[in-house]
């Protein structure tokens, strides 16, 4: 029986995300690349990108690689679908970057609001 959640739409993504994992046998950074040339290949938006940034900074992936990737798969997708993918993963950096700096200031007010209540 499945359980009640307030997110079902997103428990399933990332319980077929984990189920995947677990079932393939590439290593971290192959597994990321692969993904992401599937996201360019369908022409994801950039919020499917967001969720590869986390795992992409995990495994020490560089901006040289993920150039790589759409080097190597611009003559299957074709430049459109690569220009696109470009901005959709400056777009997903741009906004894990923005919650980043929101999530570090939260941190200091917080921090400052301790001190000065100590």
């Amino acid at each position: 029986m499945a359980t009640a959640s307030d997110a079902p739409v997103l428990d399933t993504i990332a319980a077929m995300t984990i189920d995947s994992i677990e079932r393939c046998g590439m290593d971290e950074r192959t597994l990321i690349l692969t993904r992401i040339a599937a996201l360019v290949a369908m022409d994801a938006p950039p919020i499917s990108y967001l969720a590869h940034v986390d795992p992409a900074l995990k495994a020490d992936l560089s901006i040289e690689q993920l150039q790589d990737v759409l080097v190597a798969i611009a003559p299957v997708v074709g430049t459109a679908r690569v220009m696109s993918a470009a901005g959709h993963i400056a777009q997903a950096f741009g906004v894990a970057i923005a919650l980043a700096d929101s999530e570090a200031e939260a941190i200091a007010r917080a921090e400052a609001q301790s001190r000065g209540h100590s």
